[in-house]
């Protein structure tokens, strides 16, 4: 039985196509609440650390990371943002079906480059503190439980 279908809906909660629209964008705004503040607050802080004195003696690879780890939070933010700008383009004009499928995919490659900057920004301040080594396997390791938790439980759930 498939329970994203419209059909499963109808049957076990009396819920219409365009009211599962409307319950799901409701669902994801709410957890892109959780979720945008931080991701927010980690792109400020990201953006001012640029014009600390530490920056200047960044090696090579150190700045790279950095604008990488910039990149990716600023791609994060636009990503969880889009959802709400979306919705202001289409309201009232029938397509909140789609917008929320659009928006679906949005948050969760805005997820995706969330995990990808909190990784990256990990391997900048473990290699700043103990060493490179150490950094990318704390970066790696990281980053692979990231993905364990977000996406390997939660699609292995659904078997």
């Amino acid at each position: 039985m498939v329970t994203g279908s419209d059909d499963w809906n109808v049957e076990q909660r009396d819920e219409m196509p365009l009211r599962r629209a409307d319950r799901n964008f409701a669902e994801l705004l709410q957890e892109l609440r959780v979720v945008l503040t931080g991701v927010q607050i980690l792109f400020g802080f990201l953006l001012t650390a640029s014009f600390s004195e530490r920056f200047t003696r960044l090696d090579t690879l150190q700045v790279t990371v950095f604008l990488v780890t910039l990149l990716c939070a600023a791609t994060s933010s636009a990503l969880l943002v889009a959802p709400v700008a979306a919705h202001r383009i289409v309201f009232q004009r029938g397509r909140k079906p789609e917008l929320v499928r659009w928006a679906h995919l949005s948050a969760l490659t805005g997820m995706g480059f969330l995990g990808l900057t909190m990784s990256s920004g990990l391997l900048l301040v473990f290699d700043l503190a103990v060493g490179r080594v150490p950094a990318f396997v704390v970066a790696g390791v990281f980053l692979a439980a990231v993905v364990a938790v977000w996406a390997v439980v939660p699609l292995s759930a659904l078997r």
